[in-house]
């Protein structure tokens, strides 16, 4: 049997094992942050306490600690690659320990200095952790002062510690944690740390995707080299994006793939990177950390438009934010060459233009907006036109807005009456809504008939419109707070009269107020809303719900007897009568094989398949020709990954949609 060169492995005490004089610890640079709250610490707590009160051959397992040796030091002190959230939480356990019994039992006091600090150097403890934050967790275990006013999850959890163990019990802690047993692992100097980290299956709270791209990134490197990569690139990465980095990093990848990146799962962000950066030695590493950087810093404009210096770009990305961040992607490319000087400001500002047009649009007319950007990204990488061409397909015509508007619930509409009455920010105006939502018995429109008298019609009437864009105002607060729940005639005089809005003002000309008055004022608004939300003026027309193939929805399965996944699939023009994975499968690669056949070889080269020159095994195959064969027997997941593969290998993937059935789409 042949043994492992590069991987040790030895079960041992955990205290013994501390407390050696050799064992020192750092954290290294890639590691996040400390972050086991209070709940962990009494869970530890209380394993302690229960492993002591058991007889003396009882253990308590924590678990397997990964560590290397950095030769990059002349101290050669151990990396601790997995287990610093327990060792960290552990030490603070000892540290509250030690201060507990520090005046009453100095011999067991000595001892649990062994484990705590260094014995060449009483000042500085054993495990030494990220830079960033190693004064402040000695500052904590050493009991240094001058930090009184701090917060941190060292205090917190050293406090609890503190708290719970009180000399009287020292003994019975001590004798528990003198029980804790763990693996150390230690790797040699050809393991590949990286690969087996993620492997471990840790007792701790498991990485976010953008902890294990910053592992990724810097496993590999010496210590001194972590530092100088920390410093230079995943600093200013962290600042810029702060607690958003996880989106920036998906957001990224789609850009640059033009390919939808799940933000849950598996780590599908993490993976993506994986596939996009194979390789990070520190040249690799430095070239695409300065592009990594670069579009960070573009990223915290983005979270904080304020930070930019172009006021209309200013305000066009406050707009964009009305929306979400699903469009950051795009905004991201755009925004980035226009910095680089590849495009104009007008290019800019007319993309985030359209932007805002599409969102609001579709949300409007009822239209989903989840898996939209990738495609603009793969468009905008052919220039404005082809941009200007994808944002036409998907967004909705103004007749069918116009349609829509008249009677439907108005959407962000501070947003909405802010652009149209020319209001840049209307955080001190409210929605006024001309006719209450609920208005009560003594409203009036006309100053004769009261709500009380309308009829049930009348009042239906009424309140289906409320919401719409005709019957919405902004009002400045103050008059708003005034005259609420008022009758028209009342808010007209005492308000609307009285705004600087130009477009409230005018409401004062008119003397009654219903449904005809709401619906002329409707027609005129919605003629500015088309005007400013503008629809590319291109000669597409809307896509009916479709789909781009490489942005369909790789599932694993499907209701069992559920037959029919898709309503249609466009392909190239030609409309199919196809309505599920398998027969899509099938159609796309014995068309590929008549159209586009080097494209199908070469995908199957380089995938092992589907194609193959004999039928070397039983199961489900279809017949190309007389010497090559398409086996059928695939799941789904792997049926559209070789349709979306194969089409992309023929460069025709832009030119292909599927239709989702209304199941499909809910799925």
């Amino acid at each position: 049997m042949s043994t492992a060169t590069n991987v040790e492995a030895t079960a041992v005490n955990t205290i013994e094992w501390l407390a050696e004089d050799s064992t020192t610890i750092v954290v290294p640079v890639y590691q996040r942050q400390y972050r086991w709250d209070i709940g962990g610490c009494e869970q530890l707590l209380s394993d302690v306490r229960a492993v002591a009160r058991e007889d003396s051959s009882h253990r308590h397992f924590i678990g397997s600690i990964l560590s290397a040796a950095d030769d990059s030091d002349a101290d050669t002190d151990l990396v601790l690659i997995d287990g610093q959230q327990r060792i960290t939480t552990l030490m603070l356990l000892v540290a509250a320990l030690r201060h507990a019994v520090q005046d009453s039992a100095p011999r067991l006091a000595a001892d649990l200095d062994r484990v705590l600090v260094r014995p060449d150097d009483p000042t500085r403890t054993k495990l030494r952790p990220h830079d960033a934050w190693a004064e402040l967790y000695e500052s904590v275990v050493l009991e240094r002062d001058g930090h009184a006013d701090r917060e941190s999850r060292f205090d917190d959890n050293y406090a609890f510690f503190r708290s719970q163990v009180h000399a009287d019990e020292a003994p019975l802690i001590w004798a528990g944690l003198q029980k804790l047993e763990h693996v150390s692992i230690t790797l040699g100097a050809d393991a590949n740390a990286q690969q087996i980290f993620a492997s471990l299956n840790s007792t701790g709270e498991p990485l976010r995707d953008h902890e294990l791209i910053h592992n990724y990134m810097l496993m590999g490197l010496t210590h001194t080299e972590q530092l100088e990569v920390e410093e230079r690139f995943w600093l200013p990465i962290e600042r810029h994006t702060g607690e958003a980095i996880g989106a920036f990093w998906r957001h990224y990848l789609v850009m640059t793939t033009g390919r939808e990146v799940a933000a849950n799962g598996e780590h599908g962000v993490y993976s993506a990177f994986r596939q996009s950066f194979p390789r990070v030695d520190l040249d690799h590493l430095q070239a695409d950390a300065e592009v990594w950087r670069h579009y960070a810093e573009i990223y915290g404009i983005l979270l904080d438009p304020s930070r930019e210096q172009d006021p209309e770009i200013a305000r066009q990305l406050r707009y964009v934010n009305t929306f979400g961040r699903a469009s950051y992607p795009l905004v991201l490319s755009v925004y980035s060459e226009h910095a680089r000087g590849l495009i104009e400001r007008d290019e800019l500002v007319e993309t985030l233009e359209w932007i805002q047009a599409m969102y609001l649009r579709r949300t409007l007319v009822n239209l989903p907006n989840e898996r939209l950007v990738a495609r603009l990204c793969r468009a905008r990488a052919h220039g404005r036109d082809a941009l200007a061409r994808a944002f036409a397909r998907i967004t909705p015509s103004d007749e069918r807005v116009s349609a829509v508007v008249k009677y439907s619930e108005l959407a962000h509409p501070a947003y909405v009456l802010g652009r149209i009455e020319g209001v840049d920010d209307p955080i001190d105006f409210d929605v006024e809504h001309i006719v209450p939502t609920v208005p009560s018995d003594s409203w009036s429109g006309d100053g004769v008939r009261q709500w009380i008298e309308y009829s049930d019609d009348e009042r239906n009437a009424h309140r289906a419109l409320a919401p719409t864009l005709g019957n919405l105002t902004l009002l400045e607060q103050r008059l708003s707070e005034r005259v609420f729940g008022e009758s028209y005639s009342v808010k007209r005089d005492s308000a609307y009269a009285r705004s600087t809005i130009a477009e409230t003002k005018a409401l004062a000309a008119t003397d009654t107020w219903g449904t005809a008055a709401i619906s002329q004022r409707t027609i005129r608004l919605t003629a500015d809303l088309l005007r400013i939300w503008a629809r590319p003026a291109l000669p597409e027309i809307d896509d009916d719900g479709l789909t781009p193939i490489l942005d369909a929805v790789r599932r694993r399965g499907w209701p069992a007897g559920w037959e029919r996944e898709f309503e249609y699939v466009e392909y190239r023009g030609e409309r199919w009568e196809v309505f599920d994975v398998k027969h899509l499968f099938n159609r796309v690669f014995r068309r590929a094989w008549t159209d586009t056949r080097a494209a199908a070889v070469s995908y199957c080269a380089a995938h092992g398949g589907p194609i193959y020159d004999t039928m070397a095994w039983k199961g489900q195959w279809d017949q190309l020709d007389e010497t090559h064969h398409l086996y059928m027997g695939w799941d789904s997941n792997y049926m559209m990954n070789a349709v979306q593969g194969v089409l992309h290998e023929a460069d025709i993937a832009s030119e292909v949609f599927v239709k989702y059935s209304y199941i499909g789409n809910v799925m």
